[in-house]
């Protein structure tokens, strides 16, 4: 990691080669769509595996901005009611999305609210409360690399 990274409370992962990063407040249910996410994808034929959860190391690259596990906490995935358990994860993830879990998101996002910076990078941002996040990253990853599909 370079001198600039950084380390917050989020959980990432990597579907295929989008690395996506959920934020949310403790409870919000980001471990808990992190696994709904990697299995819906495994289902379909992806690749897909946890990067980091409950903390996350972010530092920017070549004008990307990579996830990493911290080393304490690398493979180590909590599941409510079950406690922390040892997962298959991948050292590294450069994000192309980020997924904010709000208990009550805002129906449209503003033009502004659809991106965030990281890292002094600019990143796609989606808000969504945990019933529906699930459909609203599938669709979002689905059209992130789709020219004819904006999203503000």
């Amino acid at each position: 990691m370079s001198a600039s990274a950084a380390t917050i409370h989020a959980t990432a992962l990597v579907l295929g080669e989008d690395g996506i990063l959920l934020r949310g407040s403790a409870g919000a249910g980001k471990s808990s769509l992190a696994r709904d996410l990697v299995q819906r994808a495994r289902e379909t034929g992806r690749h897909a595996a946890l990067v980091a959860d409950d903390r996350v190391a972010l530092a920017a690259a070549h004008g990307r901005v990579l996830a990493r596990p911290p080393s304490a906490i690398a493979g180590l995935l909590e599941i409510r009611g079950v406690g922390i358990v040892r997962v298959p994860f991948v050292e590294a993830a450069v994000l192309r999305l980020v997924v904010d879990l709000e208990h009550v998101p805002a129906r449209l996002l503003d033009e502004d609210a659809g991106s965030v910076s990281l890292q002094g990078i600019p990143l796609p941002r989606i808000a969504a409360d945990r019933a529906s996040a699930l459909g609203s990253v599938m669709w979002r990853l689905g059209h992130l690399h789709d020219p004819f599909v904006t999203v503000p």
